[in-house]
């Protein structure tokens, strides 16, 4: 997965098709626990590109976007919002993968 290097960046990439923001920060055990099984969900859901973006880096970003919990995810398809699972739950693989179907 691609971490987010810039705002600049973030606006360029959500013109794009399927792209999922997924919000983390490195002191977020339940960030970790979906750490575990990201690989397998990217696998699972090739048509879309994933991007890591740390929360404590892009605070800013974070507040435009409402991500107050993380692990959240943020679906852009061409500029457009699609969908989002924000939240400050731990999140199980299969929550992820059924709110990814739904995009």
């Amino acid at each position: 997965m691609e971490n987010l290097t810039s705002i600049e960046q973030f606006d360029e990439l959500k013109q794009a098709s399927k792209v999922v923001f997924k919000f983390t920060a490195d002191w977020c055990p339940d960030c970790h626990f979906i750490d575990l099984f990201m690989k397998e969900v990217e696998e699972n859901f090739a048509d879309f590109q994933f991007i890591s973006v740390d929360r404590d880096k892009f605070m800013d970003l974070c507040i435009q976007m409402d991500i107050f919990g993380i692990p959240s995810f943020i679906v852009f398809d061409k500029g457009e919002e699609k969908g989002r699972f924000v939240s400050k739950d731990r999140k199980t693989q299969e929550e992820i993968e059924l709110f990814l179907r739904t995009i």
